[in-house]
């Protein structure tokens, strides 16, 4: 069967359904895109970081690197410089500035994916009501083949639907991991930031600070 007769077959539901996988695609698109541009630390960033910020040498470490991680402990390092406190509230700032940025789009993801086999459901049982109105107008003397023919093609919305739905959530799942491992790391760095901070002279107030809750939590 080719493309053109499964739109024709279809009908409408398959049509919803191939602006579906376009959102999708683009979507997709974007979101690796995305990823791909976003800027990674290097493999021994926190060990380096540990010792940058013995040196009191970590605005040096971060000024090439970009990211998240990156990101996280350049803004809890300027916010110590201004004096703040409570740099734990402000890595869970960051950290969830960050997080939303990664995670734009997999709402929708999530929607299209779980909607569309729904939706070829929902064609499937348009389709056997309309096969099942024929028999009756036929008065329950029909032909077999004409039918079977009837049901595959109300099926056809189901399989559609399913083969829209499945790679949907296969590679929504997969940015979902990729977002997550990055929050892990936003997580470590903001951790080991205020584990160091006693011992770096990155806050100019002269209390010293005892915070030590609230470690990105919201990312």
């Amino acid at each position: 069967m080719t493309i053109e007769e499964v739109m024709a077959k279809g009908g409408v539901v398959v049509w919803v359904l191939l602006a579906y996988s376009i959102l999708a695609v683009a979507l997709l698109l974007e979101r690796f895109t995305s990823f791909a541009l976003l800027g990674r630390v290097p493999r021994d960033f926190e060990g380096r970081l540990s010792q940058a910020l013995r040196r009191n040498e970590a605005q040096v470490l971060l000024q090439p690197l970009r990211g998240p991680e990156a990101a996280i402990v350049r803004g809890m390092l300027e916010a110590g410089a201004a004096g703040v406190k409570d740099l734990g509230r402000v890595a869970s700032r960051i950290g969830s500035e960050e997080l939303q940025r990664m995670e734009r789009g997999f709402r929708t993801l999530g929607v299209l994916g779980n909607t569309a086999p729904l939706l070829g459901l929902f064609g499937t049982i348009i389709g056997m009501i309309k096969a099942f109105m024929v028999i009756e107008q036929a008065g329950g003397r029909v032909d077999a083949q004409a039918l079977a023919g009837g049901i595959w093609e109300a099926m056809l919305t189901t399989g559609v639907g399913l083969a829209v739905a499945i790679p949907i959530l296969l590679m929504l799942h997969v940015l979902e991991g990729m977002a997550d491992r990055r929050a892990q790391a936003m997580r470590s760095c903001a951790s080991l930031v205020l584990e160091q901070l006693p011992d770096c002279a990155i806050v100019e107030s002269a209390e010293p600070v005892h915070h030590r809750e609230g470690v990105v939590h919201a990312v």
